[in-house]
């Protein structure tokens, strides 16, 4: 399993580049400010980085129990990335209803579009992670 240090690497960097890429992209498509996008990002950000770390935590013990392992296959991924991101889009939808003072099925949709693109952002970057740090107990395992 991962060291506290890698999940905390893991999370900042996982949070600094999705920043960079969504609040002017989620600026453009929304036809709303930077600010009001950018205070929406980095409060999700800050809210994501907390359940980054817990899930990916008690996902990794349930992986560990279940299969004796934290090696993730293909399809494990897909269902890590979609359960990450309902879980996060309970906790999210309320807030940027309430602070963009929206109707909630307007923030559903806007929500919805951050959850589309870092489940895809996700999956690439935690791909990407694992090839650049990966565990030693995977070099001990079949791929």
């Amino acid at each position: 399993m991962r060291s506290t240090a890698d999940r905390i690497r893991h999370a900042l960097s996982f949070e600094f580049i999705g920043l960079i890429l969504v609040t002017p992209l989620g600026a453009l498509v929304f036809h709303l400010p930077l600010l009001d996008v950018g205070v929406i990002t980095v409060g999700g950000a800050s809210a994501a980085m907390v359940w980054n770390y817990i899930y990916n935590w008690c996902f990794d013990r349930a992986l560990l129990s279940f299969a004796g392992s934290t090696r993730k296959s293909q399809p494990i991924r897909v269902l890590h990335a979609v359960l990450f991101e309902i879980g996060l889009m309970l906790l999210l939808m309320p807030l940027i209803a309430w602070y963009l003072q929206i109707e909630l099925w307007q923030a559903l949709v806007m929500d919805a579009a951050f959850a589309v693109f870092y489940m895809v952002y996700a999956y690439a970057f935690n791909l990407a992670y694992d090839r650049l740090f990966p565990l030693g107990e995977w070099q001990r395992e079949p791929a």
